[in-house]
């Protein structure tokens, strides 16, 4: 196993809590187990990834984690595909953040690839519509657990709550990712100016065994293919490639942000026609998992200049590869600088921000879209409760609220 030196360079010692390693196998089935269940965006799928990965199965604590958010969130690409990609990485190297990717991704580009090839009729029954909204009501429950959880261990006096509510009020008066960026300086400078002080303990080191040297290369490609990207090119594989890598690069928090990059690289030369992208656009808010598996689907309508199985490998693949590349970049330095008196400080009141954006994405996008009717509210409201009082796996609360969800919309 690499060690905390080789991975971070001269950081603090490594942590007890993240010593243990994983294979491979075991990452891709709990990611894949996610991707099928992961609904209600980014920030929920964070929500998910706490329950799963803090609470369950104790791979980091809740502080790295709300550490690991926060880094994820500032830099370009999507958040939570960077987080799981990371937590793939610190379980089982190179392989598990691959898998941790695969098993995540693979479930919504699928569904959307089909729905690309006409079997979107499943979502227009009844019973499917029923059950996209139980599991969307599961992200209700997720959440409200994640945000209680989060708030308790880092927002535990009156300066730290206070930095938190701020940061959910910037974020719901500016609900893009701008917000979110702002949101998270803001909780960096207060919690250097207002949560120094001594502490206790140094942050507990995550070892993702990725060495400097990965870092380096990871920055100088990601330089190369992104000049690359912003040169116009006459269409083929390569001008794909670079459409669909551009607009991965450019985005800061991922999600719906990416919409009108892409909508600019596949409709605006015609390989995607408006109706197919809008159409398209539909679906993907009814599938779990990452938005971004999009570029999956437009690969699959694409008419030019590549077609078929080969364009929606170009489309999933250009779209990720940015954010993954970037997260190897920081990834070798990120332990050196937690563990800097200053960065300590400055990371309580990002924490402190992470759960304010938390708290903000509860009410909106996710209570707002989804809490409609009594009825909804007493499924989420039944499912947090049985997270909480009960502390049943995140399993099984899935399966209540699916259910749930195909029984109130049977009745309707």
């Amino acid at each position: 196993m690499t060690t905390a030196d080789e991975s971070t360079g001269n950081g603090p010692a490594q942590a007890n809590s993240t010593g243990s390693k994983g294979s491979a196998f075991e990452v891709l089935r709990i990611f894949a187990g996610l991707g099928f269940t992961c609904f209600g965006g980014p920030i929920a799928h964070l929500g998910y990834f706490r329950t799963e990965f803090v609470t369950k199965r104790k791979w980091l604590s809740e502080s790295a984690y709300a550490d690991l958010v926060a880094l994820c969130q500032f830099l370009p690409g999507p958040a939570s595909s960077k987080v799981g990609f990371s937590l793939g990485l610190l379980r089982g190297g190179y392989w598990g953040g691959f898998m941790a990717w695969l098993g995540f991704t693979l479930p919504s580009a699928v569904l959307l690839v089909l729905f690309a090839y006409g079997t979107g009729f499943i979502a227009e029954t009844a019973a499917g519509q029923g059950l996209i909204r139980g599991l969307k009501l599961t992200a209700v429950a997720i959440v409200a657990h994640a945000v209680l959880g989060m708030a308790r261990a880092l927002t535990p006096d009156a300066t730290r709550a206070s930095i938190g509510a701020l940061a959910a009020v910037i974020v719901l008066l500016a609900p893009t990712s701008i917000g979110q960026i702002a949101a998270i300086v803001f909780g960096g400078v207060l919690g250097w100016r207002l949560c120094g002080g001594e502490l206790n303990e140094q942050p507990e080191v995550l070892d993702f065994s990725v060495s400097r040297r990965v870092g380096i290369v990871s920055t100088v490609l990601l330089a190369v293919l992104l000049g690359a990207a912003l040169v116009p090119l006459p269409d083929s594989g390569y001008s794909m490639f670079n459409a669909f890598f551009r607009s991965g690069a450019l985005v800061f928090g991922g999600g719906h942000v990416v919409l009108p990059l892409l909508n600019e690289a596949v409709v605006a030369p015609g390989w995607v026609s408006e109706e197919e992208f809008l159409a398209g656009y539909g679906a993907a808010q009814a599938v779990p998992g990452p938005l971004f598996t999009f570029g999956a689907y437009l690969g699959a309508v694409a008419t030019a200049p590549v077609i078929g199985p080969a364009a929606i490998a170009i489309g999933l693949f250009a779209i990720f590869l940015p954010g993954i590349l970037l997260q190897l970049s920081a990834l070798p330095f990120w332990n050196a600088l937690r563990g800097r008196p200053v960065v300590q400080a400055m990371m309580r009141g990002v924490n402190a921000s992470v759960v304010g954006i938390l708290g903000a994405a509860l009410y909106t996008p996710i209570w707002t879209s989804v809490v409609v009717q009594p009825a909804d509210f007493a499924v989420a409201l039944i499912g947090f409760v049985l997270l909480l009082a009960w502390r049943a796996p995140a399993l099984a609360v899935v399966a209540f609220c699916a259910l749930s969800g195909v029984a109130l919309s049977l009745m309707a």
